[in-house]
């Protein structure tokens, strides 16, 4: 059994990965019912946690149907993460999760995400200071270094539980290599397998398919897996990827009735979470996703994004699921 702090996540749990604009208590809420075992937060400013942000303390919502869940912060200065600690405990998730992987511009060139890959004695002594910041377990997710001259991970692991992480998620590729080529988990597993390695190494990059998951797990050992890009549109990766190791067996891809009712689950979640304006309007770019390669869904995706009515688009649903009932079976 994995544990984190007093938190029991499963014996190989499979993890949401905080996105930006993606993981919010709607998407959680939709990838909690389809089998993930942990979740985290999208990241958060500890700028804007520290003056009181409208938009950095909305991301601190966590509701209790979603737990086990991890607050996650990203910033550069140490005095900032202390108190931005504080403020996340009061939020009461079971463990904050710092961010040192985020490769965007601009949260690096504020030395902060990967940016802070560039001076891991600072990234040392500013976990250093969250950890005696706060009562919760505090964990980490990085790269494996700035640049492939940089792929000091190893070492990196190290410290980092020397000074008092409970867990380390680690993503397969460097900050320079942004999302681009094959995640590489050698280095990945090099960390899990070092004798001195005793915290839960979760590994992060690429995993898409059950056969994946299946065949990191047993090549690399590693004690769970994180799970990011797949999941949009897809939550069902991670109900699938269990039914695999269990028995061995593919499921059935998602119904159009399944994948209907997610998204309206979806919608319906956004709305009572944001509002009806804006709850609408950032459901608009997940609609794409959960109706991937249906044929002629073009019209309906239109249709879609253009209605501002929550009670009509879920007609406009109803419509979806229909049409492609009758379409499907005709096939």
């Amino acid at each position: 059994m994995v544990k984190i702090g007093n938190t029991n996540i499963g014996e190989f749990p499979l993890l949401l990965a905080p996105m930006e604009d993606v993981s919010d208590p709607p998407f959680r809420a939709v990838c909690k019912e389809q089998g993930a075992d942990l979740m985290y937060t999208e990241f958060i400013s500890v700028e804007g946690l520290i003056r009181d942000a409208g938009k950095s303390i909305q991301k601190l919502d966590i509701y209790d149907e979603e737990r086990p869940i991890g607050i996650q912060i990203f910033g550069a200065e140490i005095d900032s993460m202390s108190r931005a600690a504080e403020i996340v405990e009061e939020a009461r998730p079971e463990l904050l999760d710092i961010n040192f992987g985020c490769p965007v511009k601009k949260v690096v060139c504020k030395m902060a995400g990967a940016g802070i890959l560039q001076d891991i004695p600072r990234m040392i002594k500013l976990t250093e200071r969250v950890v005696k910041s706060t009562s919760l377990p505090v964990t980490v997710k990085t790269r494996l270094g700035w640049d492939e001259s940089t792929l000091n991970i190893e070492e990196v692991a190290e410290r980092l539980q020397d000074i008092g992480i409970q867990a380390l998620s680690i993503h397969g590729r460097t900050r320079k290599q942004m999302y681009k080529g094959e995640a590489d988990w050698t280095l990945i597993g090099k960390v899990k397998n070092n004798p001195r390695i005793h915290i839960p190494i979760f590994g992060n990059g690429d995993i898409d398919s059950p056969q994946k998951a299946m065949e990191y797990k047993d090549r690399y050992g590693v004690d769970g897996i994180m799970i990011g890009r797949a999941s949009i549109g897809y939550p069902w990766i991670f109900r699938d990827i269990k039914h695999y190791m269990a028995t061995g067996q593919i499921l059935d891809a998602p119904s159009i009735d399944d994948r209907v009712e997610i998204a309206r689950k979806h919608l319906n979640k956004s709305i009572e979470w944001k509002g009806e304006r804006v709850g609408i309007v950032e459901m608009r770019r997940h609609y794409t996703n959960y109706f991937r390669d249906l044929p002629g869904i073009k019209d309906f995706r239109s249709k879609l994004v253009a209605e501002m009515d929550g009670r009509l688009i879920n007609e406009i649903l109803d419509e979806i699921k229909a049409h492609y009932q009758e379409v499907l079976v005709c096939q």
